[in-house]
């Protein structure tokens, strides 16, 4: 069945397969899997680094490796990147919500991850080769703080970050830089919730992380409109500077993709699609954009650099 948003085009096209991971698939007792990270290996699979969530309902992470990125998953037979609450108390109630990407200067992907604990969540950074291995950094940004992921190099010689900070004065997307992976300042808002009866008022975040293209960052980022039947995740576009990312140089002001699929209206929580990672195939512009749908399965969808660049063009304006 096809799903058009309100201009009428298809910028995403979910996959027939959906959903591709279950629960159902797990080696090991979980409630849900959803919002994962994704890499596309030099042989051309694809991991995805997963969150499940046990039965208490804490959270962390598993990977689930494919040759295709769609079909016959192999997964990690017991949780490959798990909460450390001895060492890191700001885990105590799970890792959630992974983005992932690689820093070829240091020749290790990030994976920057959302800490739960008493405290609220907060932004966590560890690194690995492999996905079997993660040297953790830690809370590099206290709570309330989440949907964060590094771009995959340096701007003026400093590692730069998107995040999401909340305050009672709304929840917009920020970006920050540091030398180090280890300190970070220079905190800089570059995109704002918008309010009122807009799809992505009041409360925004980063999806997947940053795509780099010759017109600059695209950003894939999730509003959430609070009705009366409860809150819906919807997605929508936005372009930034390559030098400098924190100007907006447009954003689309209607959403792209939205739940409408059985599985995206029905799960654990209602109305969502939640994207946190993609991987582009061999012609550069092809994306496979995985997300969680409902907070209860993982779900893919196929669409196009140049056509999300060419929709921003025609229907994007400078964020004011």
């Amino acid at each position: 069945m096809t799903y058009r948003n309100q201009h009428h085009e298809i910028l995403f096209h979910r996959h027939e397969r959906n959903p591709i991971l279950t629960a159902a698939a797990w080696p090991y007792p979980a409630n849900t899997v959803f919002n994962p990270g994704a890499v596309r290996c030099s042989d051309g699979s694809t991991i995805l680094l997963c969150r499940v969530e046990d039965r208490r309902g804490h959270s962390h992470l598993t990977v689930a490796r494919s040759a295709d990125g769609i079909t016959d998953w192999t997964i990690d037979p017991a949780p490959t990147f798990a909460p450390d609450p001895d060492k890191y108390p700001e885990e105590h109630w799970g890792l959630e919500d992974p983005r992932v990407t690689y820093l070829e200067a240091l020749g290790k992907y990030a994976v920057v991850y959302t800490a739960y604990s008493w405290g609220g969540p907060g932004v966590g950074l560890a690194l690995t080769e492999d996905f079997r291995h993660f040297e953790r950094i830690g809370i590099i940004m206290p709570p309330e703080d989440k949907d964060a992921a590094l771009l995959p190099r340096q701007i003026d010689g400093r590692w730069a970050m998107i995040h999401r900070p909340a305050t009672p004065m709304g929840a917009h997307i920020w970006i920050s830089y540091s030398p180090d992976l280890k300190h970070w300042g220079g905190h800089k808002l570059v995109l704002r919730a918008r309010q009122g009866g807009w799809w992505d008022a009041n409360k925004i975040g980063l999806s997947p992380p940053l795509i780099e293209t010759e017109c600059g960052w695209l950003m894939i980022y999730h509003g959430v409109r609070v009705t009366p039947a409860g809150c819906l995740y919807r997605i929508g576009l936005a372009l930034f500077d390559l030098e400098h990312p924190e100007t907006c140089l447009r954003r689309g002001d209607s959403w792209i993709f939205g739940p409408f699929a059985p599985y995206e209206r029905e799960g654990d929580v209602q109305n969502v699609v939640f994207p946190c990672g993609y991987t582009i195939g061999d012609d550069g512009d092809t994306v496979l954009m995985y997300y969680g749908a409902a907070d209860t399965s993982i779900c893919v969808a196929t669409g196009s650099i140049r056509e999300m660049l060419d929709w921003l063009d025609r229907h994007g304006r400078i964020d004011v």
